[in-house]
């Protein structure tokens, strides 16, 4: 009778699922959980502004003499005559300045290095799998992986996003480090990488919150997870299952466009017990 006890005591401590240092044995209470956590996360429309202290694009290249101040006038009044796109792609379409120039002054803005390269070298088969669409959302890759400090290097084509950043150290336990590569060096790795990665990866798209926690909590039914890892990246929620066996599943769910909501993963690092 003894040791029966002791048995089921063992048993209800290794069922059901953690989830931010926490442990849930049945379904609703997870889906109950999820509820809360996903409402604490804060709206941020924009999700990756650039500080007021950083120099302007424009004048970095004007204050390097890559740039004369006639040009920088001409192609700062063709995009407010256009109302859109952005002075590196106005300066690039005049013919003031080369991509490679362009991406140089981003790099020294966001105060990283620059990766020079062939796209199809840009990505590593040894780097860990991070969902295509958050990759192709924030047009980012990793780059090179250092196992003997866990530091994974990202590369992003524009705007480094440090709330991308911050998301992939908590859900894969990375630290992370930007660099800056060209657009067009971006979009052809992605576009190479879509087309021979092989991944269990599920996508849902222009999900409610309320319907994220039902589907979130099914997976983790379904997977027999035992950890639960999410993260808000821009519009898109990130799960990652951690299974008793087999490889770790992700599922990303995007939310409708009139209801973005940004990653507030500071809420969320609060909750974890560990």
């Amino acid at each position: 009778m003894h040791m029966r006890s002791r048995w089921q005591r063992m048993h209800r401590r290794s069922s059901g699922v953690r989830l931010l240092g926490r442990r849930y044995c049945g379904a609703d209470c997870l889906r109950r959980a999820l509820l809360e956590i996903l409402a604490e996360s804060r709206p941020a429309p924009e999700r990756a502004a650039i500080a007021s202290h950083r120099v302007p694009l424009g004048l970095l290249l004007l204050s390097r003499q890559q740039l004369s101040a006639e040009q920088l006038r001409t192609a700062l009044a063709a995009q407010r005559n256009a109302g859109n796109g952005k002075i590196g792609e106005w300066l690039q379409q005049l013919g003031f300045a080369t991509e490679l120039d362009i991406t140089a002054a981003l790099a020294r803005q966001w105060g990283c290095p620059l990766l020079r390269g062939e796209a199809g070298n840009l990505f590593a088969d040894h780097c860990p799998a991070i969902p295509l669409p958050l990759l192709e959302s924030f047009q980012m890759m990793p780059v090179e992986l250092v196992e003997s400090n866990r530091s994974l290097l990202i590369a992003f084509s524009g705007a480094v996003d440090h709330t991308a950043l911050y998301a992939i150290e908590r859900m894969l336990g990375y630290h992370t480090e930007p660099c800056l590569v060209t657009a067009s060096a971006m979009r052809q790795a992605l576009f190479v990488l879509a087309g021979i990665r092989v991944s269990d990866d599920v996508v849902f798209e222009r999900v409610e919150d309320s319907e994220c926690a039902r589907i979130i909590a099914g997976y983790a039914a379904r997977l027999a997870a035992r950890e639960i890892c999410i993260a808000r990246c821009g519009q898109h929620l990130w799960a990652r299952f951690e299974r008793k066996e087999g490889h770790p599943i992700n599922v990303v769910l995007t939310a409708p466009e009139d209801s973005v909501r940004g990653p507030s993963l500071s809420s969320l690092a609060t909750r974890s017990d560990d």
